[in-house]
């Protein structure tokens, strides 16, 4: 039976694996002194540079830039490629070339025709057909959603077509997935990850890219939207404790660096940012829009999710090695941190490289095509960009690791008489309390209130009362006098009598 000063202990006990002691007041202060002027000046360009919606513009019908409906097949033709392709040149017959062998194709293959059906907009349920190549990558079936696209200016016959597939069930169904996933496993702090995920979209969506379009400075922007995502998703992740305010400010000081050397190597590179249809459609759409700062901009946004992930991280491994040994000071706390860092220094660089690779796998692949040397590669400003892009972001979150690191040491070390302020759990189980000694047997062998049985003292119930840690027979120390061995009424029934009978 567990006594109410044993439950207790054991609940003192099990606070030194909580969440570690906050820092002092004093020092919490400190960290507010900087942040709120921080978060103030956020806020601030926030509400200066807050667009107030994309600027509107009547489509050009090119690219992305076009009108577009839902769709559905309907109904599949296998058809002669000769009959619905008598518009275009005869093939030469010489299969030598890639179009030599696409024109013979196209004039010998079977086609697919399909029927389309409109299933939204003004004029839905219309039906149109498309023809697909026999060596067209994507082929249609009945019942199969697809994207139109309607460009009202054109003749009838021609003012829709097929431009993409409609993903939207299994895209949704993925996304369900990922959410049911994080929220078993992290359960309250993976469904807060999944709120931050959401605001750092419309943050995104209602701020950096209205304002961009709108003709602001795209660093300027990227900088003041990148520090709101910043605050948001770390303090509805991780709390609004001092370990995070740390993280931000490690993050902060990361990003800056970010910005200096991206905003000094894509200059000192000549990087244009514009080395693509995308970019180059834009670049026509918007002309006063900086794509060199566009580029910037990116690498920015593009290295805030991986540096958050490095500085928490960072922080919570000194607050927890502070934890496990408050002696520690400073210098060693940094020593233990960063050994941790190089580990993950290592395992982020490789991330990094390897997912702007994965993303320029196509471009790669045609430079190998080329069979262009890794000079040639490089010089040229797609691949440029990337490099750049890599460099510059792996530089950062390198930097944030010792930087991190040293700001978490110096905080959770400082103002330690201060820490008194907070609920500090003690970091071994305390020695259990011993119960009162019993009084002595009066002479005769008549037992009082408490008679010592042959396991301790035992109570008017029977219990046997803890005795205390093992090893300490007489918790009063040697001067004591020792207690008399007195038998209990179960004992002077077994054996105690026969005793006196012989004696008399």
């Amino acid at each position: 039976m567990t006594s109410p000063q044993q439950t207790h202990e054991s609940h003192g006990h099990s606070h030194s694996h909580g969440p570690a002691a906050p820092v002092s007041q004093h020092l919490r202060k400190v960290i507010a002194a900087v942040l709120i002027p921080f978060a103030t000046a956020v806020v601030v360009g926030l509400a200066v540079l807050w667009p107030g919606g994309a600027p509107a513009h009547e489509r050009t019908g090119v690219g992305f830039d076009r009108q577009t409906e839902q769709g559905r097949v309907v109904q599949i033709q296998s058809v002669d490629c000769k009959d619905v392709n008598a518009a275009q040149i005869p093939s030469t017959g010489d299969t030598s070339k890639p179009q030599g062998r696409e024109a013979e194709r196209a004039e010998n293959g079977d086609c697919t025709k399909a029927t389309i059906e409109v299933t939204s907009g003004k004029e839905k349920g219309r039906t149109f057909i498309e023809v697909v190549q026999p060596d067209a990558p994507r082929q249609f079936h009945v019942k199969q959603g697809v994207v139109v696209a309607y460009a009202p200016d054109a003749p009838r016959d021609l003012q829709y077509s097929v431009t993409d597939v409609n993903r939207r069930f299994p895209m949704a169904l993925l996304a369900g997935i990922f959410a049911l996933a994080v929220v078993v496993v992290g359960r309250l702090r993976g469904l807060m990850a999944l709120v931050a995920l959401a605001v750092s979209f419309a943050v995104l969506t209602l701020f950096i890219l209205p304002a961009i379009l709108q003709g602001s400075n795209p660093l300027v922007v990227a900088v003041v939207g990148a520090s709101a995502i910043m605050l948001l998703a770390l303090y509805m992740c991780h709390g609004l404790t001092a370990r995070t305010s740390v993280a931000v400010l490690g993050t902060l000081i990361s990003l800056l660096l970010i910005g200096l050397l991206g905003s000094l190597f894509i200059g000192w590179a000549s990087l244009t940012g514009n080395t693509d249809d995308n970019t180059g459609l834009i670049h026509g759409l918007y002309p006063e829009i900086d794509m060199s700062g566009l580029l910037l901009a990116g690498v920015i946004i593009g290295s805030l999710g991986v540096l958050d992930d490095v500085t928490v991280t960072q922080t919570s491994a000194v607050w927890e090695l502070h934890q496990a040994d408050p002696s520690m000071g400073p210098r060693a706390l940094y020593r233990a941190g960063i050994r941790i860092g190089r580990d993950h220094i290592a395992s982020v660089v490789n991330t990094l490289v390897l997912a702007y690779a994965g993303a320029a796998l196509p471009l790669l692949l045609l430079f190998s095509i080329a069979q262009s040397g890794v000079g040639t590669v490089a010089n040229s400003e797609l691949v440029a960009e990337e490099i750049v892009r890599t460099l510059v972001g792996s530089i950062g979150l390198v930097a944030s690791v010792p930087v991190t690191t040293a700001l978490a040491a110096l905080v959770v070390s400082a103002d330690r008489s201060g820490q008194k302020d907070s609920p500090v759990a003690p970091t071994t189980a305390p020695t259990e309390a011993l119960p009162p000694t019993p009084p002595y047997p009066a002479p005769g062998g008549t037992a009082g209130p408490w008679s010592a049985g042959p396991a301790g003292p035992t109570g008017p119930a029977g219990r046997t009362s803890t005795t205390g840690p093992a090893g300490l027979s007489d918790p009063e120390g040697p001067d004591t006098a020792p207690s008399l061995p007195v038998q209990s009424a179960p004992a002077r029934k077994l054996g105690g009598g026969k005793g006196r009978r012989r004696k008399k």
